[in-house]
């Protein structure tokens, strides 16, 4: 009697701690599952944004949502492969970043809607801003629309200024255009725009050679994946050449870059988790129509001012949504 109630026991303490188990995992199996192609890596500020985005919709990673991330940590040649591996996962939505992501995601699926921040023109790849139409929506924060702001503040900053660099990689279909509408508002302010080109990490050493040699004296750097990626380098780069420098984002300056105007990404990703909610709740992704940045934000670094030898204008530091110092 003592043994068949010791084996009793026993079936029943497997029993209880088998069953919990096997539930877990097939509620797991249950929960939406969100497909990330990242850009760059895990350790970007914008990535947590778009998760603290997720946890005040009520999303909790693990309990009633699971991210799928992949990363190309600035290789965008990795993209295709990535998209391709999250598109057999079947997730439920594929986040993508910037025009080579989505790209990479639309040749992947044409079922799996797609939700995209990209700073460059998407007309080429949705039907418009106000009705994207297909499987693609997300949000723009216009970069090339900038073009002239950004030029008019360095500018500013540095007296006589009659030569700037633009450094921007030439793999980024759009920089083409990007570029265009910046020698168009140089012209307009009665500067020189030089072109310089880089798609690797090697090639921005070199093109920083090559602005010496063209006495440039300011650069300003259009993002993509390339140029975010290799943002403290451009940074370092930019002081150690004693050139004055503009970019997009505001990692740029607090990583020692002089002075950032753009859209607020952090933002943007956090908003972003808003379009990822609306489509696991039944919206088409091409009934929701992609969002543009309705402010900017100035941010300079006066450490690295007076590293330069520039004294910021106080107007310029009063316009500013933030002075590091």
């Amino acid at each position: 009697m003592k043994s068949r109630t010791r084996l009793l026991r026993i079936v029943l303490t497997f029993g209880l701690a088998w069953t919990p188990l096997g539930t877990n995992a097939q509620q797991t199996d249950k929960l939406p599952r969100l497909g990330w192609l990242g850009n760059i890596s895990a350790t970007v500020p914008t990535y947590e944004g778009f998760r603290r985005g997720l946890r005040e919709l009520g999303y909790a990673e693990g309990t009633n949502i699971i991210i799928e991330a992949r990363w190309a940590e600035g290789n965008l040649d990795r993209l295709p492969e990535l998209a391709r591996e999250l598109a057999r996962l079947n997730v439920n939505v594929m986040f993508v970043t910037g025009d080579q992501g989505l790209r990479a995601a639309k040749e992947a699926t044409n079922t799996i809607p797609i939700v995209v921040i990209a700073c460059d023109p998407l007309d080429s790849l949705v039907a418009s801003i106000a009705r994207p139409g297909g499987k693609a929506t997300g949000l723009t924060c216009i970069s090339s629309d900038l073009a002239s702001k950004r030029l008019q503040l360095l500018k500013e900053l540095v007296p006589g200024l009659a030569r700037v660099a633009v450094l921007f990689n030439p793999e980024d279909r759009n920089k083409a255009a990007e570029y265009k509408q910046t020698q168009e508002a140089a012209r307009s302010l009665q500067l020189i725009a030089h072109a310089f080109e880089a798609r690797s990490a090697t090639e921005i050493d070199s093109a920083f050679a090559g602005m010496a040699g063209e006495h440039a004296q300011g650069l300003v750097i259009f993002a993509d994946a390339l140029m975010v990626f290799h943002e403290k380098k451009v940074a370092d780069l930019a002081l150690q050449n004693r050139l004055p420098a503009i970019f997009g984002f505001r990692e740029f300056a607090e990583v020692g870059g002089l002075i950032s105007y753009g859209a607020n990404l952090r933002e943007q990703y956090r908003r972003a988790a808003w379009y990822v909610d609306k489509i696991l709740k039944g919206t088409n992704a091409g009934d929701l129509p992609i969002e543009q940045p309705t402010r900017f934000e100035l941010v300079i670094n006066l450490k690295t001012a007076k590293a330069l030898g520039i004294e910021v204008p106080v107007h310029l530091q009063q316009l500013a949504d933030e002075v590091i110092e």
